[in-house]
């Protein structure tokens, strides 16, 4: 399934957002509340432009963001196939 061009930029204007305030910050070490508080202003502003709640924006962000993750291991899945179709340089 392909990501609509809206979708797509919804979601790099929080990833974008995420990169500046989140900079510096290891998430396998961060608790996900502190990160969720970190985005909250950039869902809040994006709630109030579409209408919409926070909660509703933090949803549609979760889904696209977990989407896009699937899409790139698909990617990486696809990649390594055909590497593998190479041979195995290690046997």
């Amino acid at each position: 399934m392909t990501m609509s061009s809206e979708d797509q930029a919804f979601l790099e204007r929080i990833n974008a957002y995420a990169d500046e305030v989140l900079d510096g910050i290891d998430p396998q070490k961060t608790q996900v509340g502190f990160m969720l508080e970190k985005l909250k202003p950039v869902m809040e502003t994006i709630a109030a432009e579409e209408g919409s709640t926070v909660e509703s924006v933090f949803i549609r962000y979760m889904d696209l963001a977990s989407e896009r993750s699937v899409e790139l291991e698909r990617k990486f899945q696809s990649t390594m196939g055909n590497m593998n179709s190479y041979g195995d340089l290690m046997s």
